[in-house]
């Protein structure tokens, strides 16, 4: 395939060797695109966490069973919201969310089984939520 045919624009500030899928992946992160990237990670881990917790209620503290019919819906819910990213980059989509997921995973604990997190888990969330603000916001 031709640089024509992949409809790269001519630009002498970008250099040959940067490849295709790079120059499509690329995004500008905006206020608005980060603050609906933001809010997508947030809903895929509020159906992830939430769906995991209800089959969790239903095997391990012997809820009804329909609390596990809803949360495999919401596991299912969960596989299609991160393919709404502004970004194309799968690896990094789901790179970054492991992130959030850790977060949301302790706010949930807490919320709902009245889980204390330690002061480890509370530096290693807020270390794992910055590591993966870097992946996500770095200039590239």
């Amino acid at each position: 395939m031709t640089h024509d045919q992949l409809d790269v624009p001519d630009n002498p500030s970008i250099s040959d060797a940067v490849s295709p899928a790079v120059l499509k992946n690329s995004i500008v992160w905006t206020p608005q695109t980060i603050a609906l990237s933001i809010l997508l990670f947030i809903a895929a881990g509020l159906l992830e966490v939430g769906g995991g917790w209800l089959v969790w209620q239903t095997v391990r503290e012997n809820k009804n069973w329909t609390f596990a019919a809803v949360g495999v819906a919401a596991l299912i819910g969960y596989g299609f919201v991160p393919c709404l990213q502004p970004t194309s980059d799968f690896g990094r989509v789901y790179a970054v969310y492991g992130g959030f997921f850790i977060v949301l995973a302790f706010a949930w604990a807490r919320q709902l089984d009245g889980y204390l997190p330690d002061l480890g888990d509370l530096i290693g969330a807020g270390i794992a939520l910055f590591g993966v603000l870097v992946i996500m916001l770095w200039p590239r």
